[in-house]
């Protein structure tokens, strides 16, 4: 895995666009919530845009926090490498995701996670010196980006919560169903969500046999196909276990 906390640009990632403010969907942000939008527009006049494809690095555990990303466009993962080198997904990150949260304290601890692209993605970047500058010139930048952290700490909360007081099935089924209105792509056929049976079960905290079992289940129940790398599900409904 690269040491760099961001991928230089090279042939297998996009090239810098130019960026107008108005494109970046601010409503989809949580990072900007409650701010005037002169001030959205001096914090967004400070980014950088990056493009880059699937599958790329965006940051590695244990480096320095030298920058914070705002996804745009696109879907990203954060994970943790066990020392048998299994990967454990911690979120599954979507438009007005933030990461390198860190980055916005002025001495801040290396990164304590990982985050690399699923798809095609497009960020906002900002470098350490810039963000720390807009924080502390718009303290609602900074309380903003504690709000998000707790709300991250939220979601691991109710994880842990859901490990000891819900078995496997229930975990599975709750996470397909969070992931088809975070992710989903509706069709005709059904509810579309591109991931892997490995994804989903480190995601629901359960083992690959697991929930490659549970999910054959369900497909042979008429609730769901399976593709590789995707689900469709057909009847959502069935997953919701009282």
């Amino acid at each position: 895995m690269s040491a760099k906390s961001f991928p230089e640009m090279t042939p297998t990632s996009y090239p810098t666009k130019s960026f107008a403010p108005s494109g970046i969907g601010l409503g989809q942000g949580k990072l900007f919530a409650g701010l005037e939008s002169n001030v959205i527009r001096e914090i967004l006049s400070a980014a950088q845009p990056r493009q880059l494809k699937a599958r790329q690095q965006i940051t590695s555990c244990d480096c320095r926090p030298d920058h914070l990303f705002l996804l745009r466009k696109g879907q990203a993962r954060s994970y943790l490498l066990t020392e048998e080198g299994v990967e454990l997904l911690l979120l599954w990150l979507v438009p007005g995701d933030v990461i390198g949260l860190v980055s916005l304290m002025s001495n801040p601890p290396h990164y304590m996670a990982s985050a690399s692209t699923i798809t095609d993605c497009e960020f906002l970047v900002w470098n350490h010196s810039s963000i720390r500058r807009l924080a502390k010139t718009f303290p609602g930048l900074l309380e903003n980006g504690l709000r998000l952290g707790l709300h991250y700490l939220k979601v691991f909360i109710e994880r842990h919560a859901s490990v000891v007081n819900k078995n496997a099935e229930s975990r599975l089924a709750q996470t397909l169903l969070q992931l088809s209105t975070r992710v989903g792509d509706v069709q005709p056929s059904g509810v579309i969500i591109e991931i892997t049976n490995e994804q989903l079960g480190s995601l629901s905290d359960i083992s690959l046999f697991t929930a490659s079992r549970l999910l054959s289940k369900w497909e042979r129940k008429g609730a769901l196909s399976k593709e590789r790398g995707r689900i469709t599900l057909v009847a959502p409904e069935a997953l919701m276990i009282p």
